[in-house]
């Protein structure tokens, strides 16, 4: 990742000056979503940037060392090596690996060791859910010592969750006191995506101010949902983020990064999100310093169309390796 941001004052009048267009909202969504399209190599190169991008995410009750190692193995190797070396990678190519793998606080010291012993620890990085993921409605201090755990067990991300409650009702001091202790919490080094959980806000408008609150706070990313809630990352929601990223910029001069998560499966959707930020916020939001996909099978429905780009067929998804 780059720089972290420092944050700001928490300015009220700007919050309080947010309107939302959503009919305008949707038809740009509908816009992205029917006019831009990509095909044959340059799909492809899209594809393999897309991969570049990914939190290779397991959350599961069941998560074990076994689960937790082979994601660690899928992470640095997201291709099989005839299809990467038809694609110009050879073996010992590092450019073709996922950003990050993200684990439960648990689980952190297996993804260190795995990616230690696959000497890849300075290319990947761990990241891992905090603060009473999902729901966040945990007592502060346990959110915090949460955190502080897992950063001490090796995670250098830590994906933070909101209270919704302070959202939902306006207590925006409130919310960006508890995210600033947070950032506190990660340490001098680690970075902090802050978690919306965008499907639980109530309205757009919402999503827009939870967003700035958490940039003021000093949140390095602004992710949109934990992937357990009943709507997650929409391109609709997408583009408010994104715009508040963007007039953050503008205003501050720290750029902060955009995870979608939640709902994001196939390939097209990866494209997708890709082309959205290259449309409201530009390249440097194309690479995984400041641009980041939470999915768990997105990478098998990508490995699927650069197989049929290069064979030109499709092949069955059990002939790829599991993450």
């Amino acid at each position: 990742m780059g720089d972290r941001n420092p944050g700001c004052e928490l300015d009220l009048g700007w919050l309080n000056n947010v309107h939302i267009n959503l009919p305008a909202v949707k038809l740009r969504a509908t816009q992205l979503q029917s006019r831009l399209s990509v095909k044959k190599e340059w799909q492809a190169a899209w594809l393999l940037r897309a991969v570049t991008c990914i939190d290779l995410t397991t959350l599961g009750g069941d998560d074990t060392t076994s689960n937790v190692t082979r994601l660690c193995f899928k992470a640095a190797h997201p291709l099989p090596p005839d299809l990467s070396s038809a694609l110009g990678f050879n073996e010992d190519d590092n450019r073709l690996m996922t950003a990050a793998v993200c684990v439960y606080p648990a689980r952190v010291k297996d993804a260190v060791n795995a990616l230690k012993k696959m000497e890849v620890a300075d290319k990947i990085t761990v990241a891992s859910v905090a603060t009473g993921f999902p729901s966040g409605q945990y007592l502060l201090k346990t959110r915090l010592e949460e955190i502080k755990m897992a950063v001490a067990d090796g995670a250098s991300e830590i994906d933070v969750v909101l209270d919704r409650s302070l959202v939902l009702t306006h207590q925006w001091e409130k919310l960006y006191q508890e995210i600033q202790q947070m950032k506190e919490a990660c340490g001098p080094k680690a970075h902090m995506k802050t978690i919306l959980a965008v499907g639980e806000l109530g309205s757009l408008a919402n999503v827009y101010k939870a967003s700035l609150v958490a940039m003021m706070a000093g949140s390095d990313f602004i992710k949109t949902s934990t992937g357990k809630e009943a709507v997650n990352a929409t391109l609709p929601i997408g583009i408010v983020m994104c715009r508040a990223i963007r007039n953050y910029y503008e205003r501050v001069g720290y750029k902060v990064g955009f995870k979608p998560a939640g709902g994001i499966r196939t390939a097209k959707d990866s494209i997708s999100w890709l082309i959205l930020m290259k449309e409201e916020l530009g390249t440097p939001w194309q690479y995984p310093d400041l641009f980041r996909i939470g999915a768990s099978g997105l990478l098998g429905d990508i490995e699927r169309q650069l197989y049929h780009y290069v064979t030109g067929r499709y092949a069955a998804i059990h002939e790829f390796s599991i993450a």
